[in-house]
């Protein structure tokens, strides 16, 4: 008995979890960010949709582009059926219990998101714009979250541009610094200037007075890491360690955003 529950919760696992440990923060961070700071019962049912659209991934791949003999097939496209309805009916219900057009932030997400899936049903998910792609449509959420809660459109929107100046350069800082650490060819340009980029954003919204001034000063925080990491002084780490330090910066990326939207 417990031997074919464990070979069975394998097999969830394997239908259902991504292999790439650094995406469950990029798609989970975003809802977190628009649950805490603009908490709805809408935004709840958002939050599961957007939870069944994450794990919908991995089964909707092996359901498409494995072999017709594969065993993994037929599970996974019940995976697949049963994930696409939870975020249909999830999505429904965040229309039902806030209003279809407090949902129009996720048109910016949807093209963001098809182009993930696109890359990822072609096997090119390491591509760096398959990441990126994937990291935008989750960090543009967080505007729908605050529409469903009765915030204004530049309200909404400014809480998008700042969990895009923090996805974004994310993505370009790991990958480069990984490919440094391997001793590859990275050019850390790109990087600097899309978090440069991001702190102008970001710092545009705060001079409207769109966004609390904390939201610039965590976000300097994150320019900060982007240049260590990308430098000449950064630490001969593996992924691990720098998944580490990123989960940590995470906690204080909502930690702060949190605190300053409701307190300050």
């Amino acid at each position: 008995m417990i031997v074919r529950m464990t070979e069975r919760s394998a097999n969830v696992r394997e239908l259902l979890l991504p292999k790439e440990h650094g995406s469950w923060s990029l798609a989970f961070e975003p809802v977190a960010l628009g649950l805490l700071v603009a908490p709805s019962v809408a935004g709840g049912a958002l939050a599961l949709a957007a939870a069944a659209g994450f794990f919908l991934r991995r089964p909707l791949k092996l359901a498409t582009t494995t072999p017709p003999d594969d065993p993994r097939r037929r599970p996974a496209r019940h995976w697949a059926a049963v994930l696409l309805s939870g975020a249909g009916l999830a999505l429904a219900g965040a229309a039902v219990l806030g209003s279809a057009r407090a949902l129009w932030p996720l048109a910016l997400a949807a093209p963001c998101g098809l182009l993930f899936l696109w890359f990822d049903l072609r096997q090119a998910m390491r591509e760096a714009e398959a990441e990126l792609a994937g990291s935008m449509a989750f960090a543009l959420l967080p505007a729908a979250f605050a529409t469903l809660a009765g915030w204004p459109g530049p309200a909404a929107l400014a809480l998008a541009v700042i969990m895009l100046a923090r996805s974004v350069p994310t993505v370009l800082t790991v990958r480069t610094f990984l490919r440094l650490g391997k001793g590859r060819d990275a050019d850390p340009l790109p990087t600097l200037t899309v978090s440069g980029l991001g702190f102008i954003l970001v710092a545009l919204v705060t001079w409207r007075q769109l966004a609390p001034t904390a939201a610039l000063l965590v976000n300097g925080l994150l320019c900060l890491r982007t240049l260590w990491l990308v430098s000449t002084l950064r630490p001969h780490w593996p992924a691990r360690h720098v998944g580490i330090l990123e989960a940590v910066l995470g906690v204080i990326h909502l930690g702060v955003l949190t605190a300053a939207y409701h307190f300050g």
